[in-house]
């Protein structure tokens, strides 16, 4: 009989108003409108599914699963994640807007849990730009973490990670088990077909409250420790104008201080 433990890549993705959505202010600015907008995958988090694909498919993990942290309505954007070939998903239930040292805290259980060789997470949201939680989690983990991955190859109990730094491409080596962060460049995610996503409706989807993770942890839990005071939108930009040559500008520019 083989027990050996599956050799598992935990992804974890949040949901994000899609790209494509117009971002809309609340009128009393407590924050920024939801009702009715479309709510997709963080694109950085795709990229860290598909590479996650990827390195199974090439027979280096046994299983795909899939972890997000978000309130009870967000099983779609679990199932688009199973869609694109993950094998089981897990849903932690918090109706709150969690930091991301509470989000790491929480995933460090989910790790706990899986025991994962690879912890896969997009380098940052597109709603907050925190590019925060992947570096605590692996910090809370005590393993050694690569960040902004534009390439990754795996060799037995050892990651090597390209990634672009100020100078140009930096080369890390990282022992297993370890997290790493995607950049853009990484890869491309692949495109969903229907048969994939008429699957994704019985694969494996449990749902943990986030109260049983939590449970007596004294160490800050889900406790919020920033206050947003008001949410306002960018100042409309200026109509330009049109000018006949070189010295009209300069005269425009000197108008406005900007020479």
């Amino acid at each position: 009989m083989n027990t050996a433990q599956p050799r598992r890549i935990l992804v974890a993705i949040k949901r994000v108003v899609d790209y494509n959505v117009r971002i809309r202010v609340k009128p009393d600015g407590s924050g920024v409108m939801l009702d009715g907008v479309k709510l997709s995958i963080n694109p950085f988090d795709q990229i860290a599914i598909e590479e996650a694909l990827r390195i199974k498919e090439k027979g280096r993990a046994d299983e795909v699963v899939i972890a997000t942290i978000a309130p009870a309505d967000a099983q779609a954007t679990l199932r688009n994640a199973l869609a694109m070939g993950a094998q089981r998903a897990l849903h932690v239930v918090s109706d709150a807007a969690l930091e991301p040292l509470a989000n790491a805290r929480l995933l460090l259980k989910l790790v706990e849990k899986e025991q994962p060789f690879l912890v896969i997470l997009g380098k940052q949201a597109i709603d907050d730009d925190n590019n925060q939680t992947g570096q605590m989690l692996a910090a809370l983990w005590n393993r050694p973490q690569a960040t902004f991955a534009s390439r990754v190859e795996l060799t037995d109990g050892v990651a090597r990670v390209t990634r672009e730094v100020d100078a140009g491409l930096e080369t890390l080596e990282v022992d297993l088990p370890a997290v790493i962060t995607t950049d853009l460049r990484l890869n491309e995610p692949r495109f969903v077909k229907l048969p994939e996503i008429m699957k994704a409706k019985t694969k494996p989807l449990e749902t943990i409250p986030v109260a049983s993770l939590i449970g007596n942890d004294k160490s800050g839990g889900s406790a919020s420790r920033v206050k947003t005071s008001k949410t306002e939108p960018p100042p409309a930009r200026q109509r330009g104008i049109m000018v006949k040559d070189a010295a009209e500008l300069f005269t425009e520019l000197h108008k406005r201080s900007l020479v």
